[in-house]
């Protein structure tokens, strides 16, 4: 025992996890690591029975039978949480005691992540240190993984997002019209498509310019967005067209108010540096009751045929496709 005392350094790097035992059981030196996993407890001077829950040899009931079992494989656990497990061996001392060298076996992961272990903890031998590098190494692996996977599903959304939106307004463009349509027309859920083309745009682009022209764009996408809910669309389909989906609606009293609050934010004049552009809207308008047989190009057109009576009416105003306007309507 004394001399063994004197090796606390060499037991240490080779033994991390040892702990000395005198013959009444008590320890008497306990190794880094082992101390490491319980560090408001000092171990010394505790008996080791008290400490630890011996699982085999199971007819070892005491510090006598733990010593007669010298040599034999040992199970064993902490008796308070975490309730760790290891294996170890019990080596008699010739002046009496013994020392008892424990490793994680199988806990081994569980160890390193309820306690923060690295390899410093393991004797450089312990083929501990390999499984470590594994892994950490299969944990940056799938964490990198996990990232690209990420960046991917981000550029992913980010592309299908850039197909879908006109990039000067940043409304919905023509495909994602199209989408939406489709999509209400398979759920035969009813709404209301509004087409909207501005009326004398082309007059600001030939008067102020094209920047002129893009800002009165820009203005315009706000006001209309702001006269829609989450569940509605706003799309622009061409220079200055656009069509706006209200998802449920069918009231054309409502509609016929949302379309007067759009060509009068519309006619509001625009100011550009140091002009004001001034445009006014003309509105067309169709109902889907999510009965009829219907589709999208045939729903388009008949909003397209109201917003033609309603430019031939004089402009700046909005008409709701009717029977007396399906003369109109192509094939």
């Amino acid at each position: 025992m004394t001399r063994l005392a004197e090796m606390p350094q060499a037991l240490s790097v080779l033994c991390p996890m040892h702990l000395i035992l005198n013959a009444d059981g008590v320890i008497m030196q306990v190794g880094p690591t082992l101390q490491k996993l319980r560090p408001g407890l000092a171990m010394t001077g505790l008996r080791f029975l008290d400490l630890f829950d011996l699982i085999r040899p199971r007819s070892a009931a005491g510090v006598e039978d733990l010593f007669d079992s010298a040599r034999t494989k040992l199970r064993l656990q902490f008796r308070d949480a975490p309730r760790t497990g290891f294996k170890g061996i019990l080596l008699p001392l010739p002046e009496g005691g013994g020392i008892v060298n424990l490793s994680f076996g199988f806990s081994v992961l569980d160890a390193v992540r309820d306690y923060a272990l690295t390899g410093a903890d393991f004797p450089a031998t312990d083929l501990t240190i390999e499984m470590l590098y594994l892994v950490e190494a299969k944990s940056a692996a799938m964490e990198a993984s996990r990232s690209l996977n990420t960046r991917l599903q981000a550029a992913k959304i980010a592309a299908e997002e850039q197909a879908f939106t006109d990039t000067l307004t940043g409304l919905k463009n023509r495909r994602a019209l199209n989408h939406v349509m489709t999509r209400l027309l398979i759920a035969q859920r009813p709404f209301a498509v509004m087409q909207l083309d501005l009326d004398f745009f082309k007059t600001i682009n030939d008067t102020y310019g094209h920047a002129a022209g893009d800002h009165v764009l820009q203005v315009v996408a706000r006001n209309m967005v702001s006269e829609t809910r989450e569940t509605d669309t706003v799309a622009r389909i061409g220079g200055d067209e656009f069509v706006l989906i209200f998802d449920r609606l069918q009231d054309r009293t409502r509609l016929e108010s949302i379309a007067e609050r759009l060509i009068s934010s519309i006619t509001a004049p625009i100011p550009f540096e140091t002009r004001l552009c001034q445009v006014s809207a003309s509105i067309g308008s169709a109902l889907y009751d999510g009965v009829s047989d219907s589709d999208t190009a045939a729903l388009l057109a008949e909003a397209d045929a109201a917003l033609y009576a309603a430019k031939r009416a004089g402009r700046g105003r909005h008409f709701t496709f009717d029977a007396e306007r399906r003369a109109a309507v192509p094939g």
